[in-house]
């Protein structure tokens, strides 16, 4: 049963990652027949062709490898028998690159169909080739702000609610591993003071209170100080008297996560400390929960492109060394499929289970709509930015009263391309290693 649930969300991530690139596509294919563009091909995956049909003047497919997909756009970049440059940038292909620069233009000028040349991307508007190419990342923008609307407004956050769950018979230090009271420690201030499992907190210290966490707020807050305990028990209300004792207890972060000071020491801080553990229940969050998500979840994903070198070396660090690596670090589609495995055989309730792998999709969405609008070919990004800098030479050639120049022929900047092409295969590799050999694990 466990390896069934294992596959099932293996295949929970395919078939999630299936649709996010179809989406993508999508994202680009509508709006390039809505300007006239002429689209040959509309693509899932890469590699050998699964099945494919064709529908007006599209192919639309699906190929063997799920790691991407593209559509076919007539004309992306001018033909080079319209370089009025030709002269100069023939000069400038001559070089290591030159044969590569003259097989690009060649696969380009052989998407242009004669009868469809006024069907071409690169005569578009800048702001219609910028909406074209945008198109993409906002569909994996949109699906994960509705995949994290579902999980935050529909599913809901599980938080403490203020109904007890169990109580502590006992104060024990900070940190320390007995699991047992002894007749030497000191009762816990709420079963001294007569709570009981069951019971709901109203108010505390005369504050009505919805959350646990606005309760807990208040007694850390009090230490040594007696506080009004109001708690529903039985459909009557009881009021208590609670005294919270003063108590060490380590300083977690909005994560839950210990912190932890320069020297890797975990901090500690007095609290009030009363001995009560709250009943988790979901609670759902208003509807813009789903966008800011999305929104803290791509400021994330900035972070991360933006140390990627360093965090790709300490990678390869893990993987040589073998130690633990990041959980917060980057990971192949492979990793995510690995954790997705792990969650849904994890010894846990299907709504918990099934919670982390729509975030898990979400997540992966908003990493596809940031890393694709990184500026540099072959992302959409580097196109959005070509479409930007021909319009920006269009706008000084009319402003000074110039003749129109000629479009940008982005062919010149295959070699970058390549390259950055190369450093991605080189990325994606090492991950995929990494992931199977010092694979991340989750707590």
């Amino acid at each position: 049963m466990e390896i069934l649930l294992y596959v099932g969300g293996l295949l929970f991530v395919l078939v999630g990652l299936g649709v996010s690139i179809a989406l993508h596509e999508l994202g680009h294919l509508v709006p390039a027949k809505l300007f006239g563009v002429h689209v040959g091909q509309y693509m899932i995956g890469f590699g050998p062709r699964l099945f494919s049909k064709k529908i007006g003047e599209t192919e639309y497919g699906v190929k063997a490898l799920p790691i991407g997909g593209f559509i076919s756009m007539s004309g992306m970049y001018p033909p080079s028998a319209e370089d009025t440059d030709g002269a100069a940038s023939e000069s400038r292909s001559r070089g290591a690159f030159r044969s590569l620069i003259q097989d690009a233009r060649a696969a380009n000028d052989e998407t242009i169909d004669p009868q469809r040349a006024g069907r071409v991307f690169y005569l578009l508007p800048v702001w219609k080739r910028i909406i074209v190419m945008f198109g993409g990342p906002f569909m994996n923008l949109v699906l994960a702000i509705v995949v994290f609307t579902i999980l935050l407004s529909g599913i809901g956050v599980q938080q403490g609610t203020t109904t007890i769950a169990s109580l502590s018979e006992c104060v024990l230090p900070a940190g320390s591993t007995q699991t047992s009271c002894t007749s030497s420690d000191p009762v816990a201030p709420a079963a001294e003071a007569g709570v009981k499992p069951g019971d709901r907190i109203v108010s505390v210290g005369g504050t009505a209170v919805s959350t646990f966490a606005e309760a807990s707020a208040i007694i850390q807050a009090s230490p040594g100080k007696t506080l009004p305990l109001v708690v529903e028990r039985g459909g009557a209300d009881v009021t208590l008297q609670l005294t919270p004792v003063a108590a060490q207890r380590q300083q977690v972060d909005g994560n839950g996560r210990p912190v932890v000071d320069d020297k890797g020491h975990t901090v500690v801080r007095t609290v009030g400390y009363a001995g009560i553990s709250a009943q988790l229940a979901y609670v759902q969050q208003p509807m813009g929960a789903g966008f800011e998500q999305a929104m803290t979840n791509a400021g994330s994903v900035v972070q991360l492109i933006g140390t990627l070198p360093v965090r790709l070396w300490d990678v390869g660090v893990s993987l040589v060394t073998g130690t633990p690596r990041d959980p917060n670090g980057p990971l192949s589609v492979v990793g995510v499929g690995r954790i997705a495995g792990e969650v849904a055989a994890a010894d846990a309730p299907v709504l918990n289970r099934f919670a982390v792998l729509l975030s898990l999709m979400g997540s992966l969405n908003i990493a596809l709509f940031v890393f694709n609008l990184i500026p540099l070919l072959p992302l959409d990004g580097g196109h959005i930015v070509v479409a930007l800098w021909d319009g920006l030479k269009r706008a000084w050639a009319k402003l000074f009263r110039r003749p129109p120049p000629a479009p940008v022929d982005a062919t010149r900047l295959v070699p970058l391309t390549i390259v950055v092409a190369g450093l991605l295969i080189a990325m994606g590799a090492l991950l995929i290693v990494a992931d199977l050999v010092r694979p991340v694990t989750i707590g």
